[in-house]
């Protein structure tokens, strides 16, 4: 069943990995403004492995949704987020180059998606 999800709703969503280990939470939402898309999900994974000075961005199709507990699964170890894209918690990206985000997609698995969105994407009209 495929249902929508409003951002507030998303928002501080528990992280797991498949194992249900802690990974965290969503903290936020970068969202395209020209394409209207959700570029990525902003992931707090609370200072664990001494990198809680650091935010990570997750593609939103990396994640499987277990609507039993209200939660994402994110099928990804937790000593791998120690070299993966994300940026520092006080410097936001209000623009971050494509080069940044297809490498969130590589990072993730998700590189067709990243390619499939970027060559079907419609542009809102202003």
């Amino acid at each position: 069943m495929n249902t929508l999800l409003s951002s507030s709703s998303i928002e501080n969503t528990t992280i797991v990995n498949p194992q249900g280990e802690s990974l965290g939470s969503i903290k936020d939402l970068m969202i395209d403004p020209q394409s209207g898309r959700v570029q990525y999900a902003v992931l707090d994974f609370g200072g664990f492995l001494g990198i809680g000075d650091k935010l990570f961005a997750v593609p939103l199709e990396a994640f499987t949704i277990d609507r039993t507990d209200e939660r994402f699964v994110l099928d990804v170890p937790k000593d791998r987020f120690e070299n993966a894209p994300g940026f520092p918690v006080n410097d936001w990206p209000s623009n971050p180059d494509p080069q940044f985000v297809e490498g969130v997609y590589d990072y993730y698995g998700q590189r067709e998606t990243y390619l499939r969105t970027r060559i079907n994407e419609p542009v809102l009209s202003n």
